[in-house]
Formats: C-alpha cells, structure tokens, sequence
C-alpha cells in the first residue's frame, strides 16, 4: 500500500485556504475564489473542510445529499460551475458535529479520495480556522499545491495569521500569499471607513517575504450574495466590488502553475 500523500488523479493543483481565527470571512473568499476561477476557465471543485461550521452549502445554494454512485463512490454537488462536497450536505441544519482527531481524518481522506472529483484544474480546500488537526490529515493526504492564508487587517487576526503562516511552514506547504478581507467600507456618500486596519495584511505579507494578493472590501453585497447562494462573482469581474476577486484570482492560478512546474523540473533532474 502506498505511504504518504499521494496525488488525486485528475487533479493538477490543490490550494488551501485557511486563516488563523475564525470571523475574518475565509469561507466567503474560498467560495468567491473558486467561482472566479471557473468563470476565467478552469475546472474546479470545492471541499468544505470546516467540519465543525460547513457553510459552503448555504453560500452556493445547494443543500441536497450528494448522490453515491459505483462502488460507494461520492458524487460531488455542481453548483455556479463548482463541484463541491460538504459535512454540511450529509448533516445538515443546525445539529454540531461532534468528533475527534481520528473522525475528522476519515472525513478529510473520504472528501478527497472518495468523491469523483473527474477532471479538475484546481481543488479548493476551504479549512476551518485555527492550526488543528485537519491539516496535518490534509498534508497527510494529498500533496498540496500552496496555500493562501487569509485575514482583516487588524492585530488581533494578523496575530493568529502569524499562526497559520507557521503552521503551513511548519508541514512544509508553500503559501502562495495572503489575502486582506473586509479591508474599508465605502459609504454611500463616498465616505470610506477603515473598519478592520486596512493594510495591516499587506504589511504582515511584507514581513515574511510574502505575496500580497488582494484587498476585499467590506461591503453588505457580498454578505447578500453568500446568504441567499449567489456569490457575487457570478456576475463576472466588471465592477469595482467583483474586481478583486477576479485579480487574486488570476494571481493564484499563476503561482499555483509556477510552483507545480518547479516540482515537475526537480523530480525530473532528480
């Protein structure tokens, strides 16, 4: 039997997403993130690793089981372009899941090696917040691609930001930069708020010799959007609210593309 993370057939980059403290809208720029991805072209899928608060389901609209097809095999729920799987879609409504270390790997390796994810340019991998034990089932799992560490620009985030960055250094899985969410929130009288301490993510990023990806502002559409299961990304990236996604977007399928070419050059010359 194969040891270690082995690669998912089918799928040529796996990207995480996390952050170090919950409430910083991880899970809003995942989502947002993946549907950018699919309007400029690739194939993706979704997994909701936040085991403890799955709410991908409600953010893309869909909340049926999932069907099982062949030999107990998972078939993913296509929603907006975007396959995806849920703990959210198998236990839905408000009941916690309550599980330890062990489950919650059984859960991860199932999301990924049991769900017929096809032909996939890029897996998102929505974490839930915190340095626990779904990553080291991650990277125990599958060889991720990068990650993306996300946060508001305040100290108290950037503290656990900090966290997550050293956690991802610590299971050796390069971060491929660090998204700023909820950055200012622009009036309708033009006035703009510094909400969160915008530029304090930038500023972080810059510490640690990292890309900066983006800005996200703080703004009651994309909180709509998430609610009601459409993302406000689907309306393409024309306008100044839906710009940004599509640029960090972009920036990420880059580095994604560059880092998996620079493993394919030394696995060659070695």
């Amino acid at each position: 039997m194969p040891q270690g993370p082995q690669p998912l057939p089918g799928v040529a980059h796996v990207v995480a997403v996390g952050s170090g403290k919950g409430g910083v809208g991880k899970t809003t720029i995942a989502v947002n993130l993946a549907i950018s991805l699919g309007k400029l072209g690739y194939k993706v899928g979704l997994i909701d690793a936040d085991i403890y608060g799955p709410n991908v389901p409600m953010m893309l609209g869909v909340t049926r089981q999932p069907n099982i097809v062949g030999e107990n095999r998972i078939e993913p729920i296509l929603s907006h372009g975007v396959k995806f799987i849920s703990v959210g879609l198998i236990s839905p409504g408000d009941k916690p899941m309550v599980m330890r270390g062990p489950m919650l790997h059984q859960i991860i390796r199932q999301f990924l090696q049991q769900v017929e994810w096809g032909e996939l340019d890029f897996l998102i991998i929505d974490l839930p917040p915190g340095t626990g034990d779904v990553v080291i089932s991650l990277v125990q799992t599958v060889p991720l691609t990068g990650a993306v560490v996300v946060s508001t620009g305040s100290s108290v985030a950037l503290q656990d930001a900090r966290k997550a960055l050293e956690m991802f250094h610590q299971v050796k899985v390069e971060v491929i930069g660090m998204v700023e969410n909820m950055s200012q929130m622009t009036l309708p009288d033009g006035t703009v708020l510094d909400v969160f301490g915008a530029g304090g993510t930038e500023a972080t990023a810059r510490q640690f010799g990292l890309e900066f990806l983006g800005s996200v502002d703080l703004d009651p559409a994309i909180r709509a959007g998430g609610d009601r299961g459409m993302p406000v990304t689907l309306a393409g990236p024309d306008s100044e609210l839906r710009k940004p996604f599509y640029d960090i977007a972009r920036k990420i399928a880059a580095r994604a593309i560059e880092l998996e070419e620079g493993v394919e050059d030394v696995l060659e010359i070695s």
